[in-house]
């Protein structure tokens, strides 16, 4: 069975953007008493949205956010990604080499996708098959698989003849629960110490480092669906 789609991730993935979302969420949640470390934050939030990082500070930590927290939070998360956000490198050169139809399952927003990838010159290399999860289908975010089923689907494409580009654990999880191959990757500006095992614990068949292996990882995917 050979491989027919790739679906990519975007933050992390594509774009150097994890690692901006934890310094911010680092900053404001110090400003209502939370001492967390950006890199804290990567390991354990990465991949969520903020609304599912604040049901988890109120679980865990009996930290309840001030109302306009998120909007706040989101405000300068997207004004410092409008300013500061980069491509992950390597990304133009990796897609240049992949000769198989692609789209982006994310968990940020359209509005949010579209201004980074319009940054980073991607936009264009991708629409119209970027989607953001609260926005399409069931509009349920990562872990749940559905972004990925949709992508499959908008493509008559098996999970199975699928290999995902993921970042996070709860990534890795939502394409492995659907089923697709999943590659993760650890080349971002947010990874962690242990990041790698992380994600092959979450259902990654291998881990990559650098945006240039990914071709030839989604080569030897293909020839041994073959055999």
């Amino acid at each position: 069975m050979p491989l027919s789609l790739v679906l990519f991730d975007c933050d992390g993935v594509l774009v150097d953007s994890e690692i901006i979302s934890a310094k911010v969420d680092s900053k404001m949640l110090k400003e209502v008493g939370y001492e967390i470390s950006p890199s804290e934050i990567a390991e354990r939030f990465a991949g969520l949205t903020q609304d599912r990082i604040a049901e988890l500070l109120q679980e865990e930590a009996g930290i309840r956010l001030p109302e306009d927290y998120n909007d706040r939070q989101r405000q300068a998360l997207d004004e410092r990604l409008a300013a500061e956000v980069e491509a992950i490198a390597g990304v133009h050169e990796m897609l240049d080499r992949i000769d198989l139809p692609r789209a982006i399952c994310s968990n940020s927003s359209g509005e949010r996708l579209k201004m980074m990838l319009e940054r980073v010159k991607l936009w264009d290399r991708f629409r119209p098959y970027v989607f953001p999860a609260r926005e399409v289908g069931t509009k349920k975010t990562k872990p749940a698989p559905d972004v990925y089923l949709y992508g499959c689907r908008e493509f008559d494409a098996k999970p199975a003849e699928t290999i995902v580009l993921e970042d996070s654990v709860h990534g890795v999880a939502a394409a492995a629960a659907a089923g697709c191959r999943v590659v993760g990757f650890v080349g971002a500006s947010h990874t962690y110490p242990g990041h790698a095992d992380s994600l092959t614990d979450a259902g990654a068949e291998t881990v990559i480092r650098r945006l240039s292996e990914f071709p030839a990882v989604v080569e030897a995917f293909a020839d041994w669906e073959q055999v």
